[in-house]
């Protein structure tokens, strides 16, 4: 990987006078796994070993805001909305504890005040409808307590919306379904397509006023992954104003990175583990690598899909959802969060303009927040 350094300097220029949103980071979850919620036990002001995030490699990576995923699993049941809201107490303890690099955001105008004061604007994104427990006052509750995405599905079908991994059990969106994107809109909460089924993303197309977004995501086209968005559907943020936020996941974004990890997850059948028990998998991978080594993606392969996403969406439908934190290996170049400044550099030496990569890092999903706050106005 080869970037130029005026390159990488022009990349850092334009994040410090234009915010870069990352739609996706999955640090709390990480921190709950590695038992630090209680933030005695871990300092972010410091370097960590054991995640892809801190302070000091935030700073380096100029970003401007971040959703915070709000994740938990769903197979959790109805314990999931406790687990949520305990995800959400730690994002606002985190936030309370660095008062000078972080703060809470709910609206566009707070990303760009709180951009300005030289700190981090910091969003909630509950990641899976799961976490409403089939609730539309839970739905309510978790906006008011300041989320302002939700991940219709996660890995699983649940019993309104199909998942992308799952299988199809209501053809899309069921009529609760698309009560639920009508109450979002109404609330002011971006309907998050990530994670789930083609069917799901079409009636969520049909039923929404407010434009999506995809959190996390990439192109099918590419890379042939169910996690991936078809280009109908991509084609749609046109008239939608959506944003599809390319996902860092190398599964996501190279093709032999997909077909290895879909080799590890037939060995996990063969097993009798479900793929998508990130706990199972993970000593699994270990001994897979050792038997067959993993490919690597570079961030060139994520250049690729933002591009495809320009040319099938356009220029003002692209953004950027990392999932740091959310995958067990990132490409070469985007190792961590202190690298958003390279794929910057990597367009620009690609041809795109200073403009075009503004609206990239951030301009994008701004104007897609004020839409759905406009909608939620009206």
């Amino acid at each position: 990987m080869r970037i130029s350094n005026g390159s990488l300097d022009r990349a850092r220029a334009l994040l410090s006078a234009s915010p870069l949103i990352d739609g996706h980071n999955d640090l709390p979850w990480a921190l709950r796994e590695l038992d630090a919620h209680d933030l005695a036990r871990i300092d972010l002001a410091e370097r960590q070993a054991s995640t892809h995030t801190d302070l000091i490699r935030l700073r380096e990576g100029k970003l401007g805001a971040q959703f915070w995923s709000v994740y938990v699993p769903d197979t959790l049941g109805e314990a999931a909305l406790a687990a949520t809201l305990e995800q959400i107490d730690f994002v606002r303890r985190l936030v309370a504890r660095y008062p000078d690099r972080l703060a809470i955001a709910l609206t566009a105008d707070d990303v760009l005040r709180v951009f300005g004061s030289n700190r981090i604007a910091c969003l909630l994104g509950a990641e899976g409808g799961h976490c409403i427990v089939n609730s539309l006052g839970v739905l309510r509750t978790l906006y008011a307590l300041g989320v302002r995405y939700l991940t219709l599905t996660h890995s699983h079908t649940n019993a309104w919306a199909d998942s992308a991994t799952d299988e199809s059990r209501n053809g899309g969106l069921t009529r609760f379904g698309r009560d639920v994107v009508k109450e979002m809109n109404r609330l002011g909460m971006l309907v998050d397509l990530a994670h789930v089924s083609p069917d799901t993303m079409r009636d969520a197309l049909d039923t929404t006023e407010a434009p999506v977004i995809f959190s996390h995501s990439s192109c099918r086209a590419i890379v042939d992954h169910p996690r991936n968005v078809p280009d109908d559907v991509l084609e749609r943020l046109r008239s939608n104003g959506g944003v599809c936020m390319v996902a860092f996941v190398p599964e996501f974004v190279s093709v032999e990175c997909h077909a290895w990890e879909t080799a590890l997850s037939e060995e996990m059948h063969r097993r009798g583990l479900d793929p998508h028990d990130w706990t199972a998998r993970k000593p699994v991978r270990a001994e897979f690598h050792a038997r067959h080594p993993q490919p690597a993606a570079t961030v060139e392969h994520v250049a690729d899909h933002v591009e495809h996403v320009r040319a099938i969406a356009g220029v003002d439908h692209v953004g950027i959802g990392s999932d740091f934190d959310g995958c067990d290996t990132l490409p070469i170049g985007l190792d961590d969060v202190s690298c958003y400044p390279n794929l910057i550099a990597v367009l620009l030496d690609r041809g795109w303009s200073e403009e075009e990569c503004a609206k990239l890092a951030g301009g994008n999903v701004l104007r897609a927040m004020r839409k759905t706050e406009a909608v939620s106005s009206r």
